[in-house]
């Protein structure tokens, strides 16, 4: 799930940064400030109404996770555009008189991709422990599904009988997976 949301919150992150960047006024205003009360709400709280309110599946949860993380990609591009606007190669483009869109996906966003990459690898560990957080409380993936967080869940209660492993080895799963991440993605 954490793999697919974080490609569907780079993509529409991606989308959207690039527009607020490169067309600016108004639209990057309007824009912004959607982004900036998206940002202003914690990621768990909105994923725990969003799936109150659309129910609990697989699907529900990779979108919700998905586009709750695209915000912050958005103004990581947003960023990394406005830096690239002002250069030689986009004004070269628009003398040519070459369409808004081709320049904002075939010349600025090659140019800006190193810092989409990064930023999705981050996500990815955000979004595995987004996933792990919801199955926990019992709002992400449900039984029979394997996930660990819903294994931790199902085994907490066995830790004052002894059986503290149960939990420790998922838990070392899941941080060792987000520390993977990471380092690969250094």
């Amino acid at each position: 799930i954490a793999p697919l949301a974080t490609i569907l919150s780079t993509i529409l992150g991606t989308a959207l940064g690039l527009a607020m960047g490169y067309f600016g006024g108004l639209i990057d205003e309007v824009l912004s400030r959607l982004v900036d009360a998206v940002l202003a709400l914690p990621t768990v709280i909105v994923a725990l109404l969003a799936l109150t309110a659309l129910g609990t599946s697989t699907v529900t949860v990779l979108f919700v996770i998905g586009f709750t993380f695209a915000p912050i990609i958005a103004r990581t591009v947003r960023a990394s555009v406005l830096a690239e606007r002002s250069l030689d190669y986009v004004s070269a483009a628009e003398l040519r008189r070459e369409h808004g869109f081709y320049i904002m996906f075939m010349e600025i966003l090659p140019n800006v991709l190193p810092p989409i990459l990064v930023e999705a690898t981050v996500r990815l560990g955000y979004a595995i422990f987004t996933v792990a957080t919801l199955s926990f409380i019992g709002f992400g993936i449900q039984p029979p599904s394997p996930d660990w967080g819903l294994s931790i869940a199902t085994n907490y209660g066995l830790i004052g009988s002894g059986y503290w492993w149960t939990v420790l080895f998922d838990s070392l799963a899941i941080a060792s997976l987000v520390i993977g991440v990471n380092l690969v993605a250094d």
